[in-house]
């Protein structure tokens, strides 16, 4: 099984799975073309792709600003411990996660991805400018908490949108091309902030209201370019057991619950979790490299710089890679070259060319698993509840991610960063082993338990270009 299993799931129940299979066999001639990626979209990459992809772009320059300074700002101007950050930065994220089962719901529930999504990105820009007020714990710890709900709000919507614009033999590059330009935005949100340091006497709060003015054009872009889930392209859902229907009635909490039904989105949301719970958080590696190297605070801004370069420069060959050969493979070897990042950190000797190093295999890491996610779940997850889907492995590998931040945090505190990431290493290369096994691939013929065969025509390996010509790998 690849990752989420790029075979699709097997055939729809009743009527409505045979109007679709009948429609994928319509297809077929189309599908196994060479350089068929247009698909029924009729451009390689959607409009709507774009169109969410520069309000990522424009919301993500907003953002890193803010979290390229928040570290240090924390520890080094409000006398933080690395056990507290890692207690915020779980937080942060953790609330995040839970909120992201309420917008993949919603979304699916009232059938407007972009009115949830718009909600929150119209949150997350609102408390930009509230960091201005706090210069204590307590209140930054609650509005990072309203950011981040924000943000929770908008992604499953967002990478719904996403999936539905995309044919299934292009998802992966499309998420490739979302978070391209997302990580443009990443690339230049951290360089302003250092700029706006250099100029401004009082550098945070400039940094802070800046990045609230950028956060309400993101806004703006969302409302006057992104079409509703109406102007979206109508592609027919993955082939698979419908845990609801695709009519007009209203999405349920149970019909959402049914999708863990589906064995292979149990396996990715699994993996999500189990490899989250050994992801060290970003603001920890930049922090342990400033500490290995010795690089002044004043360049500690610039550090994520080098990881969103990297990952600007391979997300979308990442992505048609990973459509090419097996998503299982591309994610997999992403978490490799993050342990070897780890063993940089950990053994390496004192070389000039170490952050440089450390910088592109994180980067790459991204590259090869942020959008493969993704992909891969939207391979699983009928179109009527997509947004759900991806909430729910989100929501897990975002939980996990808490989890990690807490511990790494307490690890450092109590035996150093040394020891900390040695263990985060250990565990990841356990975790990535248990995880190669559970999306190991099928046998060819063998049907994943619970699923029901045979699959949908157009799904079957001799037309889908998706698919390797040389099988399962």
């Amino acid at each position: 099984m690849y990752l989420a299993d790029r075979s699709a799931p097997a055939g729809e129940q009743g009527a409505q799975g045979a109007r679709h299979d009948r429609g994928d066999r319509g297809e077929q001639g189309e599908r196994s073309a060479p350089g068929a990626l247009s698909g029924r979209t009729g451009r390689v990459v959607a409009p709507a792709v774009l169109a969410l992809g520069t309000v990522s772009l424009i919301t993500d320059i907003s953002s890193e600003m803010v979290t390229a300074v928040l570290p240090l700002y924390l520890i080094a101007g409000l006398g933080l411990s690395p056990l507290g950050f890692g207690a915020l930065d779980g937080v942060y994220n953790g609330v995040s996660a839970l909120v992201q089962l309420t917008g993949g719901h919603l979304a699916d529930r009232v059938r407007n991805h972009k009115l949830i999504a718009g909600l929150g990105y119209g949150l997350s820009a609102l408390c930009k400018p509230l960091l201005l007020l706090a210069h204590s714990l307590g209140p930054i710890s609650v509005i990072l908490a309203l950011e981040r709900t924000g943000k929770g709000l908008r992604t499953a919507p967002r990478d719904a949108l996403i999936s539905l614009s995309a044919p299934p033999e292009a998802q992966g590059r499309a998420f490739g091309v979302h978070r391209a330009m997302d990580t443009t935005g990443a690339l230049l949100g951290p360089l302003a902030a250092f700029l706006i340091l250099g100029v401004a006497a009082d550098g945070y709060d400039a940094v802070f209201a800046v990045s609230g003015c950028v956060a309400v054009l993101g806004v703006v872009v969302l409302v006057l370019f992104v079409p509703s889930g109406g102007g979206l392209p109508a592609l027919p859902p993955p082939s698979g057991p419908a845990p609801a229907p695709e009519g007009p009635s209203p999405v349920r909490v149970r019909d959402a619950l049914a999708l863990l039904r589906l064995p292979r989105l149990r396996s990715l949301a699994l993996c999500a979790v189990l490899l989250g719970l050994t992801t060290v958080s970003d603001a920890f590696v930049y922090l342990l490299l400033q500490r290995r190297t010795g690089l002044g605070d004043q360049w500690f801004a610039l550090l994520p710089l080098g990881t969103a370069a990297v990952f600007l420069l391979l997300a979308v060959p990442a992505g048609a890679l990973a459509d090419r050969i097996g998503r299982r493979t591309v994610f997999l070897t992403g978490h490799a070259l993050l342990l070897t990042g780890y063993a940089l950190l950990l053994w390496a000797p004192d070389w000039p060319a170490l952050p440089y190093l450390v910088l592109a295999l994180h980067g790459m890491f991204y590259a090869a698993t942020d959008g493969v996610l993704p992909a891969a779940v939207a391979a699983t997850v009928p179109a009527a509840l997509r947004a759900t889907g991806m909430a729910l492995v989100g929501t897990g590998q975002a939980l996990a991610r808490f989890v990690c931040s807490l511990a790494f945090g307490g690890a450092w505190t109590l035996w150093g960063p040394g020891p900390a990431l040695a263990a985060a290493a250990g565990g990841l290369l356990c975790c990535a082993a248990v995880a190669g096994r559970v999306l190991r691939p099928a046998a060819p013929g063998a049907t994943p338990a619970g699923d029901t065969p045979p699959p949908a025509a157009g799904d079957t390996p001799a037309t889908d270009p998706a698919r390797s010509p040389r099988g399962p790998r």
